[in-house]
């Protein structure tokens, strides 16, 4: 029971993986801040157990900050409140937090806890050294430079992260997505091709069969002629049967397979654009070459696809169909201008997906892109062989995918900015907050020259104090352990004279002394720093 015990609470604090590089840099980071919290709090005190302690408490709380990043957190705030070495521990142990810890609500808390912790032990530790106001000040502007700015550097890390591999991920969902369409298409794609092959293909083993069966009962052969011609007619009608059966295997059975025509029927399309109210001209060119039938039916498909999707995207457009037969190809063209509004471009769809596909099977290509003058331009290119090539097993895509919508693309960088915008301007704020601060404690710690010069032994303690500034604690604490002793059952007062002295390390200082209601001593003297 124990032992599952402390295997929980070792899981729980010290998460894994570990690897042997993660052990080594863990360790080696570990050691190295705990040597630098142990040197930078031998400053103050040279304590061997003292400083072995405070080494062991930096390595520690380091090795806790995956874990247990909120128990870390506090406790480096708490110790960097009694100890300025723990500061480093506590800028990174920030940073861990932020990192780590996702919720908004249990982030803030930990680092309200962690604040309370570091402003306790401050006040514990430098309560009678410095003032209130000079200690809330010191303490919330150390917080927010070396613990929150580290912390809103290490949540832009952790969301800047997950943004990337969110979007890694979509793309990649994208990307199969993408690819399943396409080979959708690409299989549709090839049952229309098979079907055109099968009604062309069909057709002639049908006339082979007709024409075989009629010279069979011809009176004019002979014997093994007619033979001969039977097993001819024979072989015609097995072709023709599993022709149908490939086909039928290659179609989908609920979908309709749309009856294809070749070049000459490419008339017929432009005549029903016409007919719709669209200005279509066809144009025709060089030697008219005969075609074979895959061929003629892409350039078919061609001129189809571009139609449609010029009467979906700019429908008022006028439209242009050209058939160039050249040399070695034919080429089928198909242009339309821009439509009345900024409508879309035809997209690289299914259609389109197809067309390719079909194309390709034949050793041709397609291609797609928009005019100078806003419209857009779709054409092909077709062997006349129609021999083609293997498809690939894997082809690539034809378009890039999608762009990620605008929410994704919204960078968590500007949240951060904006709170550590607002760090840096409180930072600025307490530092002339601060700065004011000083500069008045500084005036009413000195003594002008002309008031002590003014001021004679024997006066009344109302009437001197009521020349003097209000003095300040926070400056001049330390001038009370220098000059000579104080006179035996005196009050003094401590100032910082309106004389400035001529060395770096020492100042003057004016000392008053009452007793029994009246100035019995004033003095001035030079004090080291």
């Amino acid at each position: 029971m124990t032992g599952n015990i402390w295997t929980t609470v070792r899981r729980r604090a010290l998460p894994g993986p570990w690897g042997r590089r993660d052990v080594v840099r863990e360790l080696a980071v570990s050691l190295a801040l705990g040597a630098l919290t142990t040197l930078l709090s031998a400053i103050g005190s040279g304590n061997p157990l003292r400083l072995t302690a405070v080494g062991l408490a930096a390595s520690t709380l380091y090795a806790l900050r995956r874990g247990l990043p909120g128990v870390a957190l506090a406790g480096a705030a708490a110790l960097a409140g009694a100890l300025g070495g723990f500061l480093p521990l506590l800028a990174v142990t920030s940073w861990s937090a932020g990192y780590r810890i996702t919720r908004a609500r249990t982030l803030t808390a930990a680092f309200l806890a962690a604040f309370g912790l570091n402003a306790a032990a401050s006040v514990w530790h430098d309560g009678d050294e410095l003032p209130a106001t000079a200690l809330l000040g010191v303490t919330v502007a150390g917080y927010l430079l070396v613990a929150v700015l580290p912390a809103v550097l290490g949540r832009y890390r952790a969301q800047r992260r997950t943004l990337l591999t969110t979007l890694q991920e979509r793309n990649d969902q994208l990307l199969r997505e993408r690819a399943m369409i396409a080979h959708q298409a690409r299989l549709r794609e090839r049952q229309r091709i098979a079907q055109d092959m099968h009604d062309s293909l069909g057709h002639q083993l049908a006339l082979i069969a007709v024409h075989t069966g009629a010279l069979e009962v011809d009176r004019g052969l002979t014997g093994p002629q007619r033979e001969g011609v039977a097993v001819l007619r024979q072989a015609a009608v097995t072709a023709m049967r599993e022709l149908r059966e490939v086909v039928g295997l290659l179609r989908e059975d609920s979908e309709a397979v749309e009856a294809a025509g070749g070049v000459d029927a490419v008339e017929r399309l432009t005549d029903a654009s016409r007919a719709a109210g669209t200005a279509v001209e066809l144009h025709r060119s060089g030697e008219v070459r005969p075609l074979a039938a895959a061929t003629g039916h892409a350039a078919y498909r061609i001129v189809q696809e571009a139609l449609t999707n010029a009467h979906k995207h700019a429908p008022t457009a006028p439209i242009s169909v050209a058939l160039r037969f050249e040399p070695d190809a034919l080429l089928v063209e198909v242009v339309n201008g821009p439509g009345p509004s900024a409508a879309p471009a035809v997209s690289g769809g299914q259609g389109l997906t197809g067309l390719r596909e079909r194309a390709r099977l034949l050793g041709g290509m397609v291609h797609t892109g928009p005019t100078a003058d806003g419209g857009y331009r779709l054409a092909g290119v077709l062997p006349y062989d129609g021999t083609g090539r293997p498809p690939a097993d894997d082809p690539d895509l034809p378009d890039a995918p999608p762009q990620p919508s605008a929410g994704l693309r919204r960078s968590p960088a500007i949240g951060c900015a904006a709170v550590v915008a607002v760090v840096v301007l409180a930072v600025l704020g307490l530092v002339v907050w601060g700065g004011v601060t000083f500069f008045r404690s500084l005036d009413h710690a000195t003594l002008p020259t002309s008031v002590y010069d003014s001021l004679q032994v024997g006066q009344s303690e109302a009437e001197v104090r009521g020349k003097l500034p209000p003095g300040s604690d926070f400056l001049t604490k330390g001038y009370r352990d220098s000059g000579p002793a104080v006179p035996p059952g005196a009050s003094c007062s401590w100032f910082m004279s309106g004389e400035q002295s001529s060395e770096f390390n020492s100042d003057y200082v004016d000392r008053l002394c009452f007793r029994d209601g009246v100035l019995i001593e004033k003095l001035h003297y030079r004090a080291k720093v």
